[in-house]
């Protein structure tokens, strides 16, 4: 199983952190250990003292395939959720400076946390689903995939160039605006169309 994310999807997120926006989609990976089950506390990394969070869509793949056509993707996901992709920006920071590659600041135990998955059901957008972020009770980010910048359908076909996605590979697909620093004892809540998939607590 893969975990492959993709970084700056959308603008405001990419801006608020003054990257540039990219023309193609920005791939990263995170290792079978990164993955967070749903409602498991997540455990402050001793090697970071700025952890943010990063609310997504999660698509998870449910077909092998390879060199997919963007038009024929829809038929490579029957299940989704929303999750957090944790990030020690310290480290990012400090990483990128350096111009060197960023995993250990992305791809730590426990770094992908996923939520409850629910059926693509028929007639769904992914394109227009509303997703949430809450932290200690406050929305902190409210984000729309219809302000993707690469769509699902085209990040499935653009990755599967590179890599074969197989069944039970998931893809983050990038977080919008609003991302933030945790401490111990926050409490974060991920929703989908007003449902809550999970909910982490930094322990």
């Amino acid at each position: 199983m893969k975990i492959i994310c993709i970084g700056r999807n959308y603008g405001a997120h990419a801006k608020e952190l003054n990257n540039e926006i990219p023309t193609e989609p920005v791939i990263f990976m995170k290792p079978k250990s990164a993955v967070l089950l749903p409602d498991k506390p997540l455990y402050y990394p001793e090697f970071t003292d700025d952890l943010h969070y990063e609310c997504e869509l999660i698509v998870k793949i449910g077909k092998n395939g390879k060199y997919i056509q963007e038009k024929f993707a829809h038929k490579y996901y029957s299940e989704i959720s929303v999750g957090i992709d944790f990030t020690a920006r310290d480290l990012q920071e400090k990483q990128k400076k350096k111009g060197l590659p960023w995993e250990i600041a992305k791809a730590f135990d426990g770094s992908a946390a996923i939520g409850r998955f629910v059926p693509v059901t028929e007639g769904m957008d992914l394109q227009k689903l509303h997703f949430q972020l809450k932290k200690n009770d406050e929305l902190v980010q409210d984000g729309h995939t219809a302000d993707m910048m690469f769509p699902v359908n085209k990040i499935i076909a653009y990755v599967s160039q590179f890599f074969t996605l197989n069944i039970g590979d998931l893809i983050f697909t990038g977080t919008p605006s609003g991302v933030g620093p945790v401490t111990v004892q926050d409490k974060l809540e991920c929703y989908l169309e007003g449902e809550k998939l999970t909910e982490v607590n930094i322990r």
